[in-house]
């Protein structure tokens, strides 16, 4: 790794004042994806040690696994799904625990691919798929990662703006994103939407192409965050910022520079870590793309760790949205307090005290506005009218759409 340097020159007296971690043993989870990358930096490449903090890195099988461990305090904190953080604390599918969001660790990076046997068959774009879906029989079968994460609400986001109901033109299982090549190879699932680098080892492997990018639906969308329980927060305050900070300075150190972003992909694709190819790993990681199809580009909005802060920051509209998406395909049967709900769990305070001290931006403003691949607006304004505002949905008051209009 290149030589980095903290920005802080008075950490130690820091570390020994009364700003001392109260836990400076901390067991981090992760999960075999690319978007890992500044937990691991911050584990191995010395961010830690100057904060006080000792990191432990454990590698999870799937992010149930992981919330279960961080539930049971087995993790103290954890690389998390956006939307896994907000399913958690309203207790979709569970008992409902309060969580807190400390920083973002990501934007962007996730895809959809599609297996072989469609490519072979001709369905190669958007409109074949659509059309193949509504006129054949056997429905297709599409994974995602888990219920309420990120990669669901793409997967589904997407397939509606293409016309398609997520919920009942097709059918969707929960598969670990590291298993997603294999059961693509095996024939048990059609296409998939997960993280790196999953999506260019199934084209590497000859198990497929890449039919659609995250960051084609939502450019600079919010993807994986530091998640800890609000006990955790309120029990080990110094802790939370010591370590949101160590976390601050990796993730800044990954986007300085291209020689930086190499040398992390060559971490990464250790076995402790992501345990996969270079070559899956490293061109994606710096923004090169190729999509199975003989099409190559270098994508204006590339998986990021840091942006200047823009990544980081845990805007309140990023975790509303998750919860309007949530609304609207049948896994609230009511609106929460979207607004309330985001103020508790994203812990802007704890974050604004981290970045100030680290010299990094923090916005004034705690929205931020999007354009996503339907033409919808977003900006938290209006959280219950734009979870109606679609066409295609499972909203349990409002009759659903037959016609299958993109939204």
């Amino acid at each position: 790794m290149s030589d980095h340097r903290t920005t802080r020159d008075d950490t130690l007296a820091w570390v020994a004042g009364s700003d001392a971690p109260e836990k400076s043993s901390l067991d981090l989870g992760f999960m075999p994806l690319t978007d890992c990358a500044s937990l691991v930096v911050a584990a191995t490449q010395g961010f830690a040690q100057p904060y006080g903090l000792n990191l432990n890195l454990h590698r999870q099988a799937s992010w149930a696994t992981l919330r279960d461990r961080l539930l049971s305090g087995a993790l103290d904190a954890a690389q998390m799904l956006y939307g896994q953080v907000y399913g958690t604390h309203l207790g979709i599918g569970g008992s409902a625990t309060p969580m807190a969001i400390l920083m973002g660790l990501s934007q962007n990076g996730q895809a959809i691919n599609l297996s072989q046997a469609l490519k072979s068959a001709g369905v190669t774009n958007s409109e074949a798929l659509a059309k193949h879906v509504h006129q054949n029989g056997a429905k297709l079968t599409f994974a995602q990662t888990f219920p309420t994460g990120t990669h669901a609400m793409w997967l589904y986001y997407w397939l509606a703006s293409q016309g398609i109901h997520p919920l009942e033109d097709v059918a969707t299982v929960v598969v670990p994103p590291a298993q997603m090549v294999a059961h693509l190879q095996a024939g048990r699932i059609d296409g998939f939407c997960a993280g790196g680098p999953w999506g260019a080892l199934a084209i590497e492997e000859g198990q497929g192409f890449t039919l659609a990018t995250s960051q084609m639906i939502w450019a600079d969308h919010p993807e994986k965050v530091l998640g800890v329980t609000r006990a955790f927060v309120e029990q080990y305050p110094n802790t939370a910022r010591a370590l949101s900070m160590a976390v601050l300075e990796a993730s800044r150190f990954i986007d300085a520079s291209e020689a930086n972003k190499r040398s992390t992909a060559q971490l990464l694709s250790g076995s402790d870590y992501v345990g996969a190819s270079l070559s899956s790993i490293e061109p994606r990681f710096l923004g090169h793309y190729a999509d199975g199809l003989g099409n190559r580009w270098d994508d204006p909005h590339p998986l990021r760790f840091h942006g200047d802060g823009a990544v980081n920051m845990p805007y309140l509209s990023d975790g509303m949205w998750f919860m309007t998406q949530f609304r609207r395909w049948g896994l609230l049967r009511s609106d929460p307090d979207y607004l309330g709900v985001a103020e508790d769990v994203q812990q802007i305070a704890l974050y604004r005290d981290a970045a100030s001290a680290l010299g990094i931006q923090v916005p004034d403003a705690t929205m931020r506005s999007a354009t996503l691949i339907d033409g919808k607006h977003w900006d938290g304004s209006d959280p219950s009218g734009y979870a109606r505002s679609f066409t295609l949905h499972a909203l349990h008051d409002q009759p659903r759409s037959r016609n299958h209009a993109p939204c």
